[in-house]
């Protein structure tokens, strides 16, 4: 299995959606975001995986030039995994 450090050092987004989940990590609330995008999970490892997972697929759906892609959603997921990655990184 992926050390999850590994997965997010290689993670690789367009520069704007990456600035924009930056921005907004300062209004992000773990207590109140983050149950929007996985169940329960214990650690932030956990969640770590769990949130690649979900924006893995809205990457999908970004390069497949899908409709149903939504610009807002995959910047709030980056955001939480953005966060989730900076308290994996403190502990």
């Amino acid at each position: 299995m992926t050390d999850c450090r590994t997965l997010l050092a290689t993670l690789r987004r367009p520069r704007l959606l990456m600035r924009a989940a930056r921005y907004g990590l300062g209004e992000y609330r773990r207590e109140r975001d983050l149950r929007r995008f996985v169940q329960a999970a214990a650690s932030p490892e956990d969640n770590v995986f769990s949130l690649i997972s979900v924006e893995a697929k809205l990457e999908a759906t970004r390069i497949a030039g899908d409709a149903a892609y939504s610009v807002a959603r995959h910047i709030e997921v980056l955001i939480a995994l953005l966060a989730e990655a900076r308290l994996l990184r403190q502990a």
